[in-house]
């Protein structure tokens, strides 16, 4: 477990320095970086995609779009549905990768064997999986 809280920390560390010197957070650079992947993605499915709760998910989108990062379109087939594209400006942040945490995560990653990354995968699955059931327990009152 200390060895999260120190992920933890230093991802809240480097969100913090990536806010003052990119003027992006980890999540809203993790949405940038779904959202020039995946044009026209929902807002939904990229709350999922990061585990995040779609209210906090509409305000990481909110501020994108007002520093005009992200703009919004209507759903072809539900107008209540909002997809989401890269502006000018959303794309050239995107073709920076220096000072990112993704930077750091691509270092660590060119040097993780298939094995230590498939292991890693496979602990951190049952980790989460572990902590939701525990949550939900706790929600569900049978703790």
């Amino acid at each position: 477990m200390r060895l999260i809280w120190a992920v933890d920390h230093e991802l809240q560390s480097l969100s913090k320095r990536m806010q003052t010197t990119l003027g992006l957070t980890v999540p809203q650079r993790m949405t940038l970086l779904l959202i020039g992947r995946q044009p026209g993605i929902l807002a939904g499915e990229i709350a999922e995609l990061l585990h995040l709760h779609p209210g906090t998910m509409s305000g990481v989108i909110r501020r994108l779009e007002s520093a005009g990062y992200v703009k919004r379109a209507g759903d072809d087939n539900d107008a209540r549905r909002m997809r989401l594209t890269l502006t000018a400006r959303g794309r050239k942040a995107n073709a920076s990768r220096a000072g990112t945490y993704e930077a750091a995560v691509r270092r660590v990653l060119s040097s993780t064997s298939p094995t230590e990354l498939d292991a890693a995968e496979q602990l951190l699955t049952r980790l989460a999986r572990a902590l939701r059931t525990t949550v939900d327990e706790h929600v569900a009152g049978r703790f």
